[in-house]
């Protein structure tokens, strides 16, 4: 007998193929039983009568900040409710290993400061197993952590021994099961760190036939010679590379998605993400040139002409040097996420400024020195360049969010909706809309990450696949969180199986997630 069926349902299998009718049987973890047609599925235990529904493989969100989201809340709520059945953790360089990076990546879920260390990679990944998941996650480990593990906050080169002590890092890590590397180059310390640096410790990934994943060093008018370093130091290194959320920022290059895309289609062995929407998000200070440290800021700015240069850099930028990402999308389109002081929360740069009676670039000031770790939302992207991106087959969708409710500690916060809604946006907005096809969308989600991060024998409805499943309505699935009403749970998912159980039915039902380990 099976243990759970799912029958008379639209199946989409992850690879591309046209749907069919069809059903499938589950024993343990595993699809073990597919029928095609009305017929009804041999005995089972359970069966979800799925008529009306598509049946696909669960989503995979290879971009995620939810590190630490299982201990905050092991349901991981909004990830489970958009039909995510696995995450990829330890994105834009930030990891809860080495110690270093704790503390950022205790921030990004809302955590206190030092509530989250651990001793290896490895006893970070039995921790998230000990804390008994909803979904499955898969971990890299982060270069800005392992950067600040051996340098903390030097902005030069390492010497001999730092770089060596950096690679023995992340040989640890991958030996410990990570899956690979990734940074954030955009970001303290990575911003100060050269290419050479990054290809010497993503040797230590290739070695061991991992990934290389990496928010690049600007999106926006320094995009194309940042997507060129990405597939350089994959070149370089030897390894398969991602780029995350691929996006045309500002309108410096509006317009140019078909040329940024060509640079994913030649022989280069590279791929990318992107979440479906016009905004980033991001910390405020990522606005500053790497000679401002947000911790320095208060003595930067007693100087007249320190400060004027500061202000020029943040809004204008310093040619090749730094890419400033307030020009071409201005103040008023920059709007305060969270800080210390919530009443700023929702608003933009230039509605601070006018309330406070100050210019938007003093604002900004005000806002880093009263909160250095004040979050931002940046709407500097285009619908067109958007629908190019995401129609584009080898792409993939990722959310670029972390796991939350709007009960846990970041539920007054302006968040990004792309925490609550990521997925169902492609399948509700876009592929009713006509921008891409239903299989198509759904192989972007499942097969097409589940290969490229190697996260084995998923993504795929077929027999001996694990049973990682979701169950949808194909005319009312739709996000429905708001930049202006941020949380909120996406409607049309119906079931979410996961590792050959029920995790999701309209309710929580149990807890069947796994940590993917590198070579297991």
């Amino acid at each position: 007998m099976l243990d759970l069926a799912i029958a008379g349902a639209f199946v989409v299998d992850g690879t591309g193929a046209p749907g069919y009718l069809g059903s499938v049987g589950i024993q343990d973890d595993r699809v073990t039983w597919i029928g095609h047609g009305a017929g009804a599925p041999p005995e089972a235990r359970r069966t979800v009568e799925a008529a009306g529904r598509v049946l696909a493989p669960g989503f995979i969100d290879v971009h995620t900040h939810s590190d630490l989201g299982p201990m905050v809340d092991p349901w991981m709520p909004s990830t489970l409710r958009q039909g995510v059945t696995s995450v990829v953790v330890g994105n834009c360089g930030t990891s809860p290993w080495p110690p270093a990076g704790s503390d950022e990546a205790a921030a990004l879920v809302g955590g206190p400061a030092g509530a989250f260390r651990y001793d290896s990679f490895g006893a970070y990944l039995d921790a998230l197993t000990s804390a008994g998941t909803a979904v499955n996650l898969a971990a890299l480990v982060g270069h800005g952590a392992v950067r600040l593990d051996v340098m903390g906050l030097e902005r030069r080169p390492p010497n001999e021994e730092e770089l060596a002590a950096m690679r023995r890092l992340v040989a640890e890590a991958v030996d410990d099961g990570a899956i690979g590397m990734s940074t954030g180059l955009i970001y303290v310390p990575g911003l100060y760190s050269a290419t050479d640096e990054i290809v010497a410790l993503a040797y230590e990934v290739a070695v061991r036939h991992g990934i290389y994943a990496s928010h690049i060093r600007g999106e926006g008018e320094h995009l194309f010679r940042a997507v060129d370093e990405a597939i350089d130091i994959g070149r370089r290194a030897g390894l398969r590379t991602h780029v995350s959320h691929l996006k045309c920022e500002s309108d410096v290059v509006w317009g140019r998605a078909t040329e940024l895309l060509e640079r994913f289609h030649g022989e280069a062995d590279v791929t990318g993400d992107q979440y479906p929407y016009e905004a980033w998000a991001s910390v405020l200070w990522s606005l500053l040139p790497d000679w401002a440290p947000v911790g320095e800021l208060p003595s930067l700015l007693r100087d007249p002409a320190t400060r004027a240069r500061l202000a020029s850099s943040v809004e204008e930028g310093e040619g090749d040097a730094f890419q400033s990402s307030v020009k071409g999308v201005g103040w008023d389109r920059i709007v305060i996420e969270s800080g210390a002081d919530g009443r700023w929360n929702g608003k933009s740069i230039e509605a601070v400024g006018a309330d406070l009676g100050v210019d938007p670039i003093e604002a900004c000031f005000r806002l880093l020195r009263d909160d250095p770790d004040t979050a931002c939302i940046g709407h500097a992207m285009h619908e067109d360049d958007v629908r190019m991106i995401l129609a584009d087959p080898t792409v993939m969708v990722a959310s670029d969010g972390a796991s939350m409710s709007p009960e846990g500690p970041l539920g007054n916060a302006a968040v990004h909706p792309r925490n609550y809604g990521t997925f169902p946006r492609v399948l509700g907005r876009y592929v009713r809309d006509g921008a891409l096809t239903l299989e198509v969308a759904i192989r972007k989600m499942t097969s097409l990450p589940a290969d490229r991060f190697r996260l084995g024998h998923r993504g795929r409805v077929v027999e001996g696949a694990f049973a990682d499943l979701v169950v949808f309505d194909p005319l009312t699935v739709a996000d429905a969180a708001t930049f202006d009403e941020p949380h909120a749970y996406p409607t049309g998912i119906d079931v979410v199986v996961v590792n050959g159980r029920i995790a999701w039915d309209g309710a929580p039902v149990d807890r069947a997630g796994r940590v993917l380990r590198h070579g297991v």
